[in-house]
Order: C-alpha cells, then sequence, then structure tokens
C-alpha cells in the first residue's frame, strides 16, 4: 500500500494546481500526505488488527482532522452515527489498496472490498469504484498481464478503458466520482512501463490529482514494486504512528 501512499503524497500538491504534463518534480517543500492516506492506512490498520473498520476511520480523523477530507465524510466521521451515506465518491476507491494487498483470492478480495466500502461509499458506483480498484492490484500482484487485466476490468465492472491518456487528458478536469477517477487511474497504471511513469500520468490528466496518484500508484505497486528512495522519501514525510502501521502492513503483506 506503500505505493497508493506515495502517490497521494506526490499528487497532493496538483490537487488545487492542476498540471497537463508528467514533467514535475516529485516532491518538493509542500509534498504532504492527505486524507487518501490516512483512510488508507486506517484501513491496513483495521485489517492487521481485526477492528472495526468505521470505527477505525473515526479514530483516525479525530487525530488528523485537517487532512482534506470530504464534507460529507466530515459530518459522517463527526456524527455518533455510523449509517453509510450513499455515496459514489472517489474516496471509496482510494483508500481501499490494502485489500488488493491482503487476501489470497479474487473472489475473497472483491467481497471485501464490498464489506470495508459500503460502511460509508454503499451507493453501486462506490462499491464498484472500491471493487475494481482492489481486484486490479490482486490481480497485478500475482502476476496477470495487463491485457488480462483490462479484460477483466472492462468485462465485470463496464468502465470504458479505450482511450489513451493523451487522449483523456484535453478534455478532463476535477471530478470526485468512483466513475469520473478509477477508470482513468487504472487508464493510467495499463499505459505506464514503471511505478514512477504511472504516478506521472496519473497527475498529469489534470484531475482529482492526488486521488488519481493514490489509486493508479497501488496498481503500479502491485505490478512494479516501489523504488527504493519514493520509498524512503514517503516514509519520512509520514509521522510515527502513521509510518509504524504502514511498516507493519508492508511488513504482513509483501509483495510477492
Amino acid at each position: 500500500m506503500i505505493g497508493a501512499i506515495a502517490g497521494d503524497i506526490i499528487g497532493s500538491v496538483y490537487e488545487r494546481h492542476r498540471i497537463k504534463t508528467t514533467e514535475f518534480p516529485l516532491f518538493s517543500a509542500g509534498s504532504c500526505f492527505t486524507d487518501d492516506t490516512v483512510l488508507t492506512v486506517a484501513l491496513a490498520d483495521a485489517i492487521l488488527h481485526d477492528r472495526d473498520y468505521a470505527r477505525t476511520m473515526k479514530e483516525y480523523y479525530r487525530k488528523y482532522p485537517n487532512a482534506g477530507y470530504g464534507g460529507r465524510f466530515g459530518s459522517w466521521a463527526r456524527s455518533t452515527e455510523s449509517r453509510p451515506y450513499n455515496s459514489w465518491g472517489n474516496g471509496a476507491a482510494m483508500r481501499i489498496s490494502p485489500v488488493g494487498f491482503a487476501f489470497d483470492a479474487l473472489d475473497a478480495t472483491l467481497s471485501k472490498a464490498r464489506l470495508y466500502t459500503e460502511v460509508t461509499h454503499n451507493h453501486p458506483e462506490g462499491i464498484k469504484g472500491a471493487q475494481a480498484t482492489a481486484s486490479v492490484i490482486y490481480l497485478a500482484r500475482t502476476g496477470t498481464s495487463k491485457e488480462d487485466i483490462r479484460k477483466f476490468v472492462v468485462e465485470r465492472f463496464g468502465y470504458d478503458l479505450s482511450r489513451t491518456c493523451d487522449e483523456i487528458r484535453p478534455g478532463y478536469g476535477f471530478d470526485e466520482s468512483c466513475q469520473g477517477t478509477v477508470p482513468q487511474a487504472i487508464t493510467a497504471f495499463l499505459e505506464a512501463d514503471s511505478f514512477e511513469r504511472a504516478v506521472r500520468l496519473a497527475v498529469s490528466l489534470g484531475g482529482d490529482s492526488d486521488t488519481l496518484a493514490c489509486i493508479a500508484g497501488g496498481m503500479a505497486e502491485a505490478y512494479y514494486g516501489v523504488p527504493a528512495w519514493i520509498s524512503k522519501k514517503v516514509l519520512e514525510i509520514l509521522d510515527h504512528d502513521l509510518r509504524r502501521v504502514t511498516l507493519e502492513f508492508t511488513a504482513r503483506y509483501p509483495k510477492p
């Protein structure tokens, strides 16, 4: 999942200053983790220690209240209620990468992606976005070819993966939905020839940059691994508690 966190941190600088190029510094003085990282680590914590995910997310929200959460999630996290709010937002997909690494069968990956998503994002598009993301990670880390991954996503989830990043980029802008983020992130992963290239392509689309790169980064990690220098930089940016859970998770569920 450190690839997803890396994507979030790299994309964080460009979330409000979107760019349409792959040529940019991966890290700068403004690089930081956002809610994408916080909730990804919360899910890793829940999986590692068999904790209730809704309760765990609320705990992490209280600890990191200024990480840039969406308005509806913030209201949910502050509430004493824990009922889902029928969201189709891309938050469903940006936090799900630990599921793709932790479970050893595709059916279990799909089932757990639904379970951990529908506590908030119980809209069909939210569940679909999370399941598509987690299953791509699972398939990528278990040796499935990109051609077969593409075919699976199109047939199972109905996403249009026919356009290249160059074709998507000119008319694409900020989109907080799963249906307007997950296919584009998958395309960046499928088109890339390295971890770094996947993240650069995702950011270059000029959309919800940290979330696009977070989703694509988790997939690219599963397929390529993460360069050591990027992992090192990411771990330096995380605080002690986020770093501790991240290292525990990656030790328990290493990439094959």
